[in-house]
C-alpha cells in the first residue's frame, strides 16, 4: 500500500480516558462530524461508546445516515441547521437536531409523526447558528407547546475558549454566565431545559464551571490541546504514512516541481512520494515541511502537486526505493506541527485527509483496556 493513515484506537481511547477522568460524572458526548476529524467516523463512534461516550455529534444529515446504516443506535446530535427537505431523513434516521427558531422548529413538528427529541442552540457569542438569548424562552415555550417536539437538551458554543489570552477568557466567562442565565430563565418558566452543554475541548481544560451536564471535547480525543493546563497530555491518533516510488539524480543548477520553488544548490538526489494535497498534504508545505524515513528527517523540495511530491535525499542517499515515509507521526512530525508550518489549524490538517487516502485502524478497545 503507497499511501494510508494508521489511526491508534488504543491512543483514541486512552484520551478519551483522559477526558472523562477529568469531567467525572459528566456527559460526553463525541463529535465524529467530518469522518471524525478524518479518523473514520464508525469506527471512532463504535470506540467512543464502547468506552462510555453518552452520544454522538455530526455536522450533516448525511454523517448520521452513515452512522445508522452502520447499526450505531445511540443518540446523534445534528450540530448544524439542515434543509427543510432533509427533516423526513431527520425523522426516520432519529436524530436530534439542534433548534435555532421556531420556523424550523414548526416545520419538524409538521411531519413529526412521534416525539423528536430536539435540543434548543443559543448564540451567546459566536455569531453562527442559535437563536439570541432573550429569544431562548420564547423558544423553549414554542418547542414545548408543539405535540411532535421534546425539549432534550440546550447547548451554546464558545468563541474563544481555546485561547489563554485575558480578553478572550474574560469573553468565554461572559459568554457562559448568558447562557447560564437564559437556561436559568427556561427552567424558573416551569420547562425543562434537558441536557445542558457548552464545553468544548478547550473549555474542558481552561474553563471547568462550563462542563454542566455534558461535554463536546473534539481535537482532545483526536490527540491535540489547543490550550495549556492542569489536563494530561494526549497523543495523536492520526498517523499519514506513504513509500518512496521513485528515487532519481537531479543535478546542481536543476530545479523542482511546479513554478520552480525549489533549486538544487548541489549534485543530489530526490524521492518522489505518491502523496500530495488532494490526499491532506498542503500545498503550501513545499519547501515547508520534512519527511521521516528510518531515523533521518528530509526537507520536502519544490511544491506538493495533487498527486506527488519530493524530498531531498541529499548527495550520498541512504534510502532505498519502496522504503516507508512518514508525513504526519505522533510525536515531532504530527498534525500540529504541520498546521503550524502550513499556517493552519490541526483539525484542518486531519479533516483534509481524503476519502482516497485508506485507513488501517490498530488497537481496540479490549487491547487497550
Amino acid at each position: 500500500m503507497l499511501t494510508s493513515a494508521v489511526i491508534h484506537i488504543d491512543r483514541f481511547l486512552r484520551n478519551f480516558k483522559a477526558v472523562k477522568d477529568h469531567v467525572g460524572q459528566t456527559r460526553i458526548c463525541v463529535p465524529v462530524k467530518a469522518d471524525a476529524y478524518g479518523h473514520g467516523a464508525v469506527q471512532i463512534a463504535k470506540a467512543s461508546l464502547q468506552a462510555g461516550a453518552y452520544c454522538l455529534g455530526v455536522s450533516t444529515v448525511y454523517e448520521g445516515q452513515e452512522l445508522r446504516k452502520a447499526g450505531i443506535k445511540s443518540p446523534i446530535l445534528l450540530f448544524s441547521q439542515c434543509h427543510p427537505d432533509e427533516i423526513p431523513m431527520v425523522i426516520k434516521e432519529e436524530l436530534t437536531p439542534f433548534i435555532s427558531d421556531e420556523e424550523f422548529a414548526a416545520a419538524l413538528n409538521e411531519q413529526a409523526q412521534k416525539k423528536v427529541p430536539v435540543h434548543i442552540k443559543i448564540d451567546t457569542g459566536m455569531g453562527r447558528i442559535g437563536c439570541r438569548t432573550e429569544d431562548a424562552l420564547p423558544l423553549a415555550r414554542f418547542i414545548s407547546s408543539c405535540a411532535g417536539l421534546e425539549l432534550a437538551g440546550t447547548a451554546t458554543h464558545f468563541a474563544a475558549a481555546d485561547s489563554a489570552q485575558e480578553l478572550d477568557i474574560a469573553y468565554t466567562m461572559e459568554q457562559l454566565a448568558c447562557f447560564k442565565a437564559a437556561v436559568e430563565q427556561i427552567r424558573s418558566s416551569g420547562i425543562n431545559p434537558g441536557i445542558v452543554h457548552a464545553a468544548n475541548s478547550g473549555a474542558i481544560i481552561q474553563h471547568p464551571d462550563s462542563r454542566l451536564d455534558m461535554v463536546r471535547p473534539g481535537i482532545l480525543l483526536y490527540g491535540y490541546k489547543t490550550v495549556n493546563g492542569e489536563f494530561p497530555e494526549v497523543e495523536p491518533v492520526l498517523e499519514l504514512k506513504t513509500t518512496v516510488s521513485l528515487i532519481k539524480k537531479i543535478k546542481k543548477g536543476e530545479t523542482v516541481s511546479y513554478g520552480r520553488t525549489w533549486t538544487a544548490r548541489e549534485d543530489t538526489f530526490i524521492a518522489i512520494l505518491p502523496i500530495g494535497y488532494a490526499d491532506g498534504l498542503p500545498r503550501i508545505a513545499g519547501n515547508k515541511w520534512q519527511v521521516k524515513i528510518g531515523t533521518n528527517a528530509y526537507p520536502l523540495a519544490g511544491r506538493v502537486t495533487m498527486d506527488l511530491c519530493c524530498i531531498d535525499l541529499g548527495p550520498q542517499p541512504k534510502v532505498r526505493r519502496w522504503e516507508e515515509a512518514i508525513v504526519i507521526d505522533n510525536s515531532q512530525n504530527n498534525a500540529a506541527k504541520l498546521a503550524s508550518a502550513a499556517g493552519t489549524i490541526p483539525y484542518e490538517i486531519t479533516c483534509n485527509i481524503s476519502k482516497r487516502v485508506p485507513r488501517i485502524y490498530i488497537g481496540d478497545v479490549a487491547s487497550s483496556a
